[in-house]
């Protein structure tokens, strides 16, 4: 698919149609989908019975912040305990990798009780400090 440059709204200023034909096409709603008429008034039943949630302001997503998936010291002793993260053997030592639980982040939250190689993208230096006290170590994955 190719990325238009500009707005084809700017493409078309001064050209009354916009390239939809004579007077009044393309002004009506349409079988466009999405929200339609009438909710307040003949389809209000349906509304009552289906759409809640259908008025009213329903907050911003901010379209340049990133959503990382962070895990603290806490939870991540918590998770081994009850099984969910399981420990594998590396050469000798105890190795997580959390990417493969989904987590990008370490963060210093709690402690841990046993030594262990922790592989995750990002880790705070408060969480490198705890790990490398309990005798195990932090190996960071990303790039960057």
């Amino acid at each position: 698919m190719v990325v238009r440059k500009e707005k084809k709204s700017r493409k078309y200023r001064g050209y009354r149609t916009h390239g939809w034909g004579t007077k009044g096409q393309h002004r009506d709603r349409g079988a466009e989908g999405g929200r339609t008429v009438g909710m307040h008034k003949e389809k209000w039943s349906w509304l009552v019975k289906y759409g809640e949630g259908w008025y009213g302001k329903h907050g911003f997503r901010n379209p340049t912040s990133k959503v990382i998936n962070s895990i603290n010291l806490r939870k991540l002793q918590t998770l081994i305990d009850n099984g969910t993260i399981i420990l594998t053997e590396e050469n000798g030592k105890q190795v997580i990798d959390l990417e493969k639980y989904g987590y990008e982040k370490l963060l210093a939250g709690g402690s841990l009780t046993s030594k262990v190689v922790i592989k995750v993208k990002h880790a705070t230096e408060k969480a490198v400090e705890k790990v490398k006290q309990l005798g195990g170590e932090i190996i960071l994955t990303s790039k960057e």
